[in-house]
């Protein structure tokens, strides 16, 4: 057997290509390196031509002191003088290192005059460093301390002499080539990471679009496209944003297939043919009425009337003796819909059941013998429904609230619980085009735009410290004539850290505002039993006011309830406070919805609630909402904040994701080969799919 060093596992340069691992490139010395970054995600040499440079800049010629402008960036060269290093605080947990603020006083190579170079905070291994220099090349930005010239945590390199070649413009280009820190690696070792790549590989990189497309969109091709923007090849602002194009497009276009691919797996079952009536909605009968599985979305407004298609689309499975699941993202919403279900099917012998997460182990035993044996027709439920335990005797329709609150695997989660299953989801969060075509892009959808007869919608109004008491005295009128107030607050508990309002200092308020008036408390983390008692007592109109958590935010229906007040508004996002004030205005009364604030807010929470009180719009506040917080996750659990494209973003550049979508979808019509050959390449990826 042949003797290996430490380094052996590097790969011979002529042997690399882009699926090439990190440590392939880097060896077994670098293992932390590697380990970091594959903990980042980035395993291949592939990953890492998707870091990018944070800047890249046209660097100056080396000049002498005397040519130093504030602001500019510098690069001087000059012996050490003078070294001050003082500590500054001990770091915790670190036992006895310090850190220091050190001064290095610098003498030109070319002059007489001196030059300060400070680091603020810095580490005892720079200290030391810095100790053993005597000739050195430094660069970074300047600025002027007490009329002296200054260089701020500049970065250094040490000289043999004077003549050497400068180390800061080895590109062939004179540019600085700055990449971000990649979980604690810095942008400097990132540089020397990517450097390592064979200059051969920038020449061999695959590209995935037909030349048809490329010349279509007048797109670069994907190699120059990442030249540019590694600064291979010297990028001006034009050739920049081209490249940036093309690898915008290019992620959409992945994403597109992925939904195809995903959207082909999930109609693959065989599914329950189910006979219809002529009352069903034409899209709803037609997908159930096929031999592969339904996947809608049925879109609409608070209060347009989602939850009744769902019940006759239950109706409809169980009469064909097929089970039907209904998953809800609370408690309190899974609870109110078992209330309207029992409403709903009064009369009937549809055998109907409630799972929750705080249902009795004994009791969910009970319950997943049923739905075993076919003795439950509906289970209504929260997360609890796609736990391993929960099994069903014929499961063929799988209805989902509120979709946006789930993350597709959970989805695909209960719809893998019966073969073929039917799936029907409902979105009261109105959902934009850009988002629609991507995290939605593998479902029919269907919107309802028009509203139940007879509603009257809603007013909204923000309420300052000065309009607090006309506030109150329109709660006591609208009270007086036997209407309902809901108040909401942010949190169940007082925070030290944060001074907003809590279920219980809102109680104790309300009731001294209100003192003739019946009010009671209700949150998230009571008993299922004690929710449900407290959800039939206010809609029995057994008390007045409703001081709760945002547990109401969805599918709770009390047309007596007029008023909607919501405290420390700032708190919600844009769809979570539009979903709220949808609970009132649901019947023949006005709704009137109160955003109460007791302190001044910041320009950009007063402008996000000015959109809510100037508009009603659900599509406007939804792309609203989607700039502030954010598209999620695609293809895993993440339903918020998740962002794991590089460069494209649904809002910013929605008109490629646009001719990303139509261009798949002529290419497949054409059975394009490359794409044909992408498709295939990407199909090997099981997370695309979700699967269990």
């Amino acid at each position: 057997m042949k003797s290996t060093s430490s380094n052996s596992s590097k790969k011979k340069t002529s042997e690399y290509t882009w699926s090439s691992t990190i440590e392939d490139l880097l060896g077994k010395k670098s293992q932390k390196t590697t380990e970091k970054l594959n903990a980042y995600g980035i395993t291949t040499l592939e990953d890492l031509l998707w870091i990018f440079p944070l800047r890249v800049m046209e660097l100056p010629p080396v000049q002498e002191f005397s040519k130093i402008q504030d602001g500019m960036i510098f690069i001087g060269r000059g012996s050490v003088i003078n070294i001050q290093a003082k500590p500054n605080f001990r770091i915790r947990g670190k036992g006895r290192a310090l850190l220091y603020n050190i001064v290095v006083t610098v003498k030109d190579a070319f002059s007489n005059q001196y030059l300060t170079l400070r680091w603020f905070n810095t580490y005892g291994s720079v200290k030391q460093k810095l100790e053993k220099l005597n000739l050195i090349e430094f660069m970074g930005e300047t600025s002027f301390f007490a009329d002296k010239a200054q260089v701020v945590n500049p970065e250094i390199f040490p000289l043999e002499s004077f003549k050497d070649e400068s180390n800061f413009q080895k590109t062939g280009y004179d540019l600085k080539i700055q990449y971000p820190t990649i979980n604690t690696i810095s942008g400097i070792h990132i540089k020397k990471i990517i450097d390592q790549i064979p200059s051969s590989l920038w020449d061999n990189i695959e590209e995935i679009l037909p030349q048809t497309i490329i010349e279509k969109r007048n797109l670069f091709n994907l190699k120059h496209a990442f030249k540019i923007l590694h600064a291979k090849i010297k990028p001006d602002d034009e050739l920049q944003l081209k490249a940036e194009n093309r690898l915008i497009y290019n992620e959409f276009f992945i994403d597109q297939i992925k939904i195809l691919l995903r959207r082909r797996f999930l109609k693959k079952p065989l599914a329950h043919s189910l006979k219809i009536s002529e009352e069903i909605l034409n899209e709803v009968k037609k997908d159930l009425a096929k031999d592969e599985p339904m996947m809608r979305m049925v879109q609409g407004d608070v209060g347009c009337g989602k939850t009744s298609i769902a019940f006759l689309a239950a109706a409809i499975t169980i009469e064909n003796h097929f089970q039907t699941a209904l998953m809800c993202p609370t408690e309190a919403l899974a609870l109110q819909h078992f209330l309207s279900a029992e409403e709903f099917f009064h009369n009937t012998p549809v055998r109907i059941g409630l799972l929750l997460g705080s249902t009795s182990a004994k009791e969910k035993k009970i319950i997943n013998k049923k739905l075993v044996d076919g003795e439950i027709d509906l289970i209504i439920g929260t997360h609890s429904l796609f736990q391993e335990s929960v099994q069903f005797k014929s499961l063929a329709l799988a209805i989902i609230d509120e979709q946006h609150k789930f993350g597709v695997e959970q989805r695909i989660s209960l719809i893998n619980k019966g073969q073929g299953t039917h799936c029907l989801i409902m979105s009261a969060t109105p959902i934009p085009r850009s988002l629609s075509l991507t995290r939605y892009g593998d479902l029919d959808i269907s919107i309802i735009r028009s509203m139940p007869a007879g509603r009257k919608g809603h007013k909204t109004r923000i309420v300052t410290p000065d309009t607090f008491s006309q506030y109150l005295s329109f709660i006591k009128t609208r009270l007086s004539m036997k209407e309902q107030v809901y108040i909401v607050v942010p949190a169940i508990n007082e925070s030290v850290e944060q001074e907003i309002h809590h279920l219980e200092s809102a109680l104790e308020s309300y009731k001294k505002y209100f003192p003739e008036f019946r009010i009671k408390g209700l949150h998230g983390q009571m008993k299922s039993d004690e929710k449900q008692s407290i959800f039939k007592e206010f809609k029995n109109h057994e008390f007045d006011l409703l001081v709760s958590t945002s547990v109401i935010e969805v599918g709770i229906n009390v047309p007596n309830a007029t008023i909607m007040s919501i405290l420390n508004p700032e708190r919600f996002g844009l769809s979570s406070l539009h979903q709220l004030r949808g609970r009132v205005g649901r019947g023949d009364k006005t709704g009137f919805c109160f955003l109460v604030t007791d302190k001044q807010l910041a320009t950009t929470s007063q402008e996000r609630l000015k959109v809510i009180e100037n508009h009603t719009d659900g599509f406007l506040i939804a792309e609203e909402d989607l700039k502030l917080r954010g598209e999620g996750d695609l293809f895993g659990k993440e339903q918020s904040g998740s962002q794991q494209r590089k460069l494209a973003n649904l809002i910013l550049h929605s008109d490629l994701l646009e001719d990303a979508r139509v261009d798949l979808e002529e290419a497949l019509k054409k059975n394009d080969p490359i794409i044909e050959a992408q498709i295939a390449k990407i199909s090997k990826d099981a997370k695309i799919f979700n699967t269990i």
